[in-house]
């Protein structure tokens, strides 16, 4: 009923508004007439009204057409205003408004959605009810269970951390928006509950919270506040539980890709290494030549000492296969990636191509080619896949007591195999334009990383989109690997931190640091065995 005074009061403006129309019409029309300061003599008079009077009506006719247009729209109102008095007749009881919707028979839970459909209001409440929020769900294993990430104002203890990453870390970016979002949306909540006089929730009120998300239903938050009309008693608190829910489907785009044409240029800087190169060259063979044929390789070879021996591992290539997109350039320099890849991109000249800067370690299939096809997209995408970094193969099989298989038998996804590099940005596809729109590798660093990071976050920092994303199709192998001592200390511990890291897994290495205690465990085992059977000669 609150919509009637505001109906009747619009109408009344424009009503009056109409009025003051007309009046102002009249007037002007008057004065057009006695202003012209002209004497109208009696002989003329009759031909000089007539004159007036087609003026007068043309004007008056324009005019009525605004009154008509003005009464169209109050005749709309006043329907208006009876749809409005008829459906609220029909209401047995008052529904709440759009702007806090309740769930049926959840009383303390609201979406504040401003003219939410029926039909999403539905899809919410479905939404909430499959969550596990308000009740406990059913599942068929301990694993289905989704764990919660501990927050306070300026610490998140993340649950599922990753290898590489911190177990905790400051809220920045969008995680912490989406945090300071969720505490000011509680806020007002608590605030409205409270009488304006009494002392209003802040920041500083709130103790800690938990969240999670589910791949369904959207992420569920449970917050924690002083509890303001007790605040000596330090066990009473004031929660909130908010969700935001995951909206329905729907559709952003449909569009045609086509990657026939697409070609890659591989880039490869290179120092020594030549038994790693022959590997890699029959793999590039067994693969690219054999199976895609729409890649073009760049060696880029540091220094002369081996230069002789990738020479000749490309020209046995070339002839055996009869491939011709092979190119090997050399540089009489120290080693430096960042060089190497910078100049293999430059050393390009056949106009816009995409560019898939590798190590010689990495083993790569059919399918990552065509993702780093379909996962780059000029001025636009740049695709940063995350490699699966194998173990060493000594401590993976030989400590267990098994022989090491061959390559291709070692590429495995497993969790004692191996792990995803999510700290690694070496591997990358962009179009060479996008590459030199960002002027590409800072080229001081010298030797191992840091330059690969930098170039990431030039484009983190830019409008790019950062394709970012596990790629079964791409290995890194397992190798030794050299930190030298002269790099900055920085690059150095990085260095030293990846070498710890692709050595083993967790249970593995504990392996290795407890063998001395598993000989003396086995040793005794033995000896009690011997003790014990009467058959064995002492």
């Amino acid at each position: 009923m609150k919509l009637m005074p505001r109906f009747l009061l619009l109408l009344f403006l424009l009503s009056a508004l109409t009025m003051l129309f007309v009046a102002k019409c009249g007037l002007h029309i008057d004065l057009e007439s006695s202003q012209t300061g002209l004497p109208i003599p009696d002989h003329d008079h009759i031909k000089s009204r007539g004159l007036f009077s087609d003026v007068i009506e043309e004007t008056e006719k324009k005019y009525q057409n605004k009154i008509d247009e003005l009464q169209e729209k109050i005749t709309a109102l006043e329907k208006s205003i009876r749809d409005q008095t008829t459906k609220m007749q029909n209401v047995s009881s008052p529904k709440p408004s759009p702007s806090e919707i309740i769930i049926e028979g959840v009383s303390d839970v609201t979406f504040n959605q401003v003219n939410v459909s029926n039909e999403m209001q539905q899809y919410f409440e479905g939404k909430l009810k499959a969550a596990e929020i308000l009740h406990g769900v059913e599942m068929k294993s301990e694993y289905e269970i989704t764990a919660f990430n501990r927050f306070t104002i300026n610490r998140i203890y993340l649950v599922d951390p990753g290898l590489g990453k911190r177990v905790v870390e400051k809220p920045i970016g969008l995680k912490r928006r989406d945090l300071h979002e969720v505490l000011t949306f509680a806020i007002n909540i608590l605030n409205k509950q409270r009488p304006m006089e009494s002392k209003q929730f802040s920041f500083s009120d709130f103790v800690e919270g938990i969240y999670r998300t589910h791949a369904t239903s959207g992420t569920h938050y449970e917050l924690f506040f002083r509890n303001l009309d007790f605040l000596t008693d330090k066990s009473r608190y004031t929660k909130v539980v908010i969700m935001r829910p995951f909206g329905p489907l729907f559709s952003v785009s449909t569009t045609q890709v086509n990657t026939g044409q697409e070609w890659i240029n591989l880039i490869l800087p290179l120092k020594n290494r030549l038994d790693s190169f022959m590997q890699f060259m029959t793999r590039f063979e067994e693969t690219v030549i054999a199976k895609d044929k729409r890649v073009f390789l760049t060696v880029v070879y540091f220094g002369n000492e081996g230069l002789m021996g990738a020479k000749n591992i490309m020209s046995a290539t070339a002839k055996n296969t009869g491939y011709k997109h092979l190119r090997l350039v050399n540089l009489n320099e120290d080693f430096s990636r960042g060089r190497g890849l910078q100049v293999g991109v430059q050393n390009w000249k056949n106009g816009d191509v995409i560019l898939f800067l590798c190590d010689v370690d990495i083993v790569f299939s059919l399918e990552f080619l065509e993702r780093c096809r379909l996962n780059t997209e000029r001025t636009k995408k740049v695709y940063y896949p995350i490699v699966f970094s194998l173990y060493n193969p000594k401590v993976v099989y030989t400590l267990q007591g098994y022989p090491i298989p061959q390559e291709k038998d070692q590429l495995v996804i497993s969790k004692q195999t191996g792990f995803w590099r999510d700290f690694g940005y070496g591997m990358t596809c962009q179009y060479r334009s996008d590459f030199l729109m960002t002027k590409g590798f800072d080229e001081t660093f010298n030797g191992w990383g840091g330059e690969d990071v930098a170039l990431y976050k030039k484009y983190v920092r830019s409008h790019y989109m950062v394709m970012r994303a596990t790629d079964p199709g791409i290995f890194h192998l397992w190798h030794e690997k050299y930190c030298d001592p002269k790099l900055p200390t920085e690059h150095y511990e990085g260095c030293i931190r990846s070498k710890a890291l692709s050595e083993a897994s967790h249970p593995q290495l504990g392996f290795l640091v407890f063998q001395d205690e598993m000989k003396n465990r086995q040793n005794q085992t033995n000896l009690s065995l011997r003790n014990n059977n009467p058959t064995v000669r002492r």
